[in-house]
């Protein structure tokens, strides 16, 4: 028989396993029978496919009846593209569910209560490093179900004077090749990469992940376009490499809604100065991953636009929460103070 904890951290490594940028969160689960012994492991593997309880529930058969299922969010009580997973564990005959996080989703909500209801031993993971690990793994999607928009990455990058172009517009590159491929990294992970017009007009960008040979990866973020210019019809957006939206709007909330309306929890957001700024003003990025190269301009576009400060206690401050080198760049990852 395996401790509690040990099987939450189970299911977590499961839940790991199922796709990042997908609309829904990644979620593993355990099951045990009667008497303790893994019989079910499962994580979900996509939209439209079966959630992480529904496929541990498969691999345990029959064997599950009497037993526990210890999931790393609480079960859904909705039906959407599939069936409640509180339907399933009830028919599976399990009599005791452990969960590590609350789900904040207004439709998906409430299924340890009706789990409860239906005589089931119901506990929330008292564990605190569990508890945090498992809302770290849905950190994003979770910040979209809570405050109702999707998380802002603010990616940039800039020299070491913060320019990110020289005089004459040219940027390629700035950053060497293990930044670059970081960045596509990056991109992998997000549900959609946003830029302004003026950085279409201006870069003509492709904004797709690539491997580190240069070929397209399986799977694509959503590009986005934001304001109020016409994208050319040659753009490099419009190939078909990949899904483009294009939001004929200034206003950082619009763009925010459209992406919500198609299941995006993370966006990236890659340029420009103007579009950056505006999402700053408006206090819509929660993260800002700078990569910076020890190289030296003296001039060029500075990499964001006006913030409208007039003095230093009105600045926009950033907390530090890792600095890493790739190859003699440096990447660094920050979040804005709330105040």
């Amino acid at each position: 028989m395996e401790q509690h904890s040990a099987l939450m951290q189970r299911a977590l490594d499961a839940a790991l396993l199922g796709p990042e940028a997908d609309p829904n969160p990644r979620v593993g689960c355990v099951v045990t029978d009667r008497h303790g012994r893994v019989v079910g492991t499962g994580h979900h593997r996509g939209a439209g496919t079966a959630h992480a309880e529904v496929a541990a529930l498969a691999a345990a058969g029959t064997a599950a009846r009497g037993g526990t299922a210890v999931v790393t969010l609480e079960p859904c009580d909705h039906t959407g593209r599939t069936g409640p997973c509180t339907s399933a564990l009830l028919d599976a005959g399990i009599e005791r569910v452990r969960y590590a996080v609350a789900d904040p989703h207004p439709l998906a909500a409430g299924g340890a209560t009706r789990l409860a209801a239906a005589g089931l031993d119901v506990v929330l993971e008292e564990d605190p490093l569990l508890r945090a690990a498992a809302e770290d793994l849905n950190a994003t999607w979770l910040h979209a179900r809570r405050t109702g928009r999707p998380f802002v990455t603010w990616k940039t990058a800039v020299t070491l004077d913060g320019r990110t172009a020289a005089a004459d517009g040219t940027s390629r590159w700035i950053t060497g090749p293990a930044a670059r491929a970081d960045v596509h990294a990056l991109r992998a992970r997000v549900g959609a990469v946003l830029v302004g017009t003026g950085t279409v007009l201006a870069d003509d960008p492709a904004l797709t992940v690539r491997d580190r040979d240069g070929s397209p990866a399986p799977r694509q973020p959503l590009r986005v376009v934001a304001g109020l210019r016409p994208v050319p019809e040659d753009a490099r957006l419009l190939d078909g490499a990949a899904d483009t939206l294009v939001v004929v709007t200034r206003d950082p909330a619009e763009v925010l809604a459209a992406l919500t309306g198609r299941g995006v929890h993370h966006v990236l957001l890659e340029g420009g100065a103007t579009l950056a700024a505006a999402f700053l003003r408006a206090g819509l990025v929660d993260e800002v991953v700078t990569y910076v190269a020890p190289v030296l301009l003296g001039a060029g576009p500075a990499t964001v636009g006006e913030l409208r400060i007039s003095t230093i206690t009105e600045a926009v401050r950033l907390e530090t929460t890792d600095v890493t080198v790739l190859d003699g760049d440096v990447r660094i990852t920050s979040r804005p103070v709330r105040t």
